[in-house]
């Protein structure tokens, strides 16, 4: 055990593990605007058991590694006049996730607006505990997937590199279960956040179906399609965030 103290893997460790969470948060944000819909002595039970969810899909991945190598295989091809691309697993996974996003974030919108328009009995939809359950396990597929591809391509050359990512998604999630209900508390406060949060969503939802497609070496009309670079996506996400927090002291200065 004596190179988990090394320089070199203690710096990858830390760096997965600031990327794990980083990457761990649209989750966060998701687990969070489900369990609102739940009864309160439910939101803590449901917020754990999603994010054990999630670090236990991670580690399965991580020991399944060779499954997901070989799902880059591909196994269905089509190429016409408009249309060239190779189907493989992960990109599959990647398409579903996107557009399971897409689906639930702009029905989420849909329905918030829908509800502040009506009394105030209708304004919060409850639903059970297995469906909220059922939601974020999906949820959690994708993101455990794409967040296995990216830890993998970081500690590639690294000696014994299994272990180091295992530490560093046991780490991860414990941060975030300390800090999920100030999280969830935070949002439920400020219903500007969740409409914001569901609009990254949508985002990240889109640059997962155009990396499925990147994947699946997409070519429409001539033109291959590339990947979204999520320094760009985050640098977004980031700003809007930032003028979000700007506007709500602004408020909070006006009503002092």
């Amino acid at each position: 055990m004596d190179f988990i103290f090394s320089s070199e893997a203690i710096s990858a460790l830390i760096t997965l593990t600031f990327l794990e969470i980083v990457l761990g948060i649209d989750n966060l944000l998701f687990i969070s605007i489900i369990t609102q819909k739940l009864a309160l002595n439910q939101q803590k039970l449901a917020s754990n058991i999603g994010l054990f969810l999630a670090m236990l899909l991670r580690i399965v991945l991580l020991f399944g590694i060779s499954v997901v190598v070989q799902m880059q295989s591909s196994f269905i091809s089509i190429n016409n006049s408009w249309l060239k691309t190779e189907i493989n697993g992960q990109a599959i996974i990647l398409v579903l996730g996107g557009l399971f996003l897409l689906y639930k974030s702009t029905h989420e919108i849909f329905e918030k607006i829908e509800n502040d328009s009506s009394d105030d009995k209708k304004s919060t939809v409850k639903i059970s505990l297995s469906k909220a359950i059922t939601q974020i396990t999906i949820l959690n597929i994708v993101f455990s997937f794409d967040s296995i591809l990216t830890a993998v391509g970081m500690t590639n050359g690294i000696p014994n590199a299994l272990p180091i990512m295992i530490i560093s998604i046991l780490v991860s999630v414990g941060i975030m279960m300390v800090f999920m209900k100030s999280v969830s508390d935070f949002i439920q406060k400020h219903p500007s956040l969740q409409i914001l949060g569901l609009s990254f969503l949508i985002l990240i939802g889109f640059m997962l179906i155009t990396e499925g497609a990147h994947i699946s070496q997409t070519i429409i009309f001539d033109n291959e399609v590339g990947t979204i670079p999520k320094g760009y996506l985050y640098f977004a996400i980031s700003f809007s965030l930032g003028i979000e927090f700007l506007n709500m002291k602004m408020k909070k200065k006006k009503l002092n």
